[in-house]
């Protein structure tokens, strides 16, 4: 007579192999997380120790770079964390830290960070003659380059929030600059994926160092201070 063979029940099976599949999903998940965070928080404390938020603490430069960001939120709201650094590059200025101010954001179309920046640095009374306006700073990163290739500035202040000025800061030692932050106010109420934000920037800008490629169109070069600003 044949022997009959035993067989494991079948959702028994599914079940462990789900609960694998679960296990390998979140230690992956948990890795990519812990990675994000260590690359961020590597940065800020590699860079803690040429920023500041206390104006007396900041060396004099020649130029501070003001990184851009919008005038706008998504709903048409105020975007704070622009006028927090606005607030601190015009604090810069009048302090005799920088003598001039490099507005770098996005420029495509009728969208025109720089301009509107510009403005409120002038409403701030920062004289429009101090200010250099950049409109191909569409990221940190092309920012950084061009404040060394087009500007040709080997040392600068950076203007802007905690975890953004360790980015550039991080950024300008790559391309051998040395770089000093000046950080603005922080917004309390931002909304959660620019919470997210700096940390995927981080990982990103690691990138940018290793690969070292120069944005397209660098154009022509600006000497601060004997160029006119534009």
């Amino acid at each position: 007579m044949a022997t009959a063979r035993l067989e494991a029940p079948r959702p028994a099976i599914k079940r462990r192999s789900f609960q694998r599949l679960f296990l390998a999903v979140m230690a992956c998940l948990v890795s990519v997380t812990l990675t994000v965070w260590l690359a961020e928080r590597f940065q800020e404390v590699v860079a803690g120790g040429v920023m500041t938020a206390s104006l007396d603490r900041m060396p004099v430069v020649e130029a501070a770079l003001v990184l851009g960001t919008s005038k706008l939120r998504a709903d048409g709201s105020a975007n704070l964390t622009l006028d927090y650094r606005l607030d601190a590059a015009a604090m810069l200025w009048k302090g005799g830290k920088a003598r001039y101010l490099i507005v770098s954001g996005n420029h495509t179309g009728d969208y025109d960070e720089p301009s509107d920046m510009r403005a409120g640095l002038i409403a701030r009374g920062v004289p429009a003659s101090m200010i250099y306006r950049d409109g191909r700073g569409f990221r940190t990163w092309d920012s950084m380059v061009r404040a060394r290739k087009v500007f040709g500035l080997k040392r600068l202040a950076i203007v802007s929030q905690r975890a953004h000025v360790a980015r550039a800061v991080f950024i300008a030692r790559s391309l051998g600059m040395q770089a000093f932050g000046f950080e603005a106010v922080e917004e309390d109420d931002l909304p959660i994926r620019m919470r997210v934000r700096p940390y995927l920037a981080a990982v990103l800008s690691y990138y940018d160092a290793w690969r070292g490629l120069l944005p397209l169109q660098l154009g022509p070069q600006v000497a601060i201070g004997i160029d006119p600003a534009k």
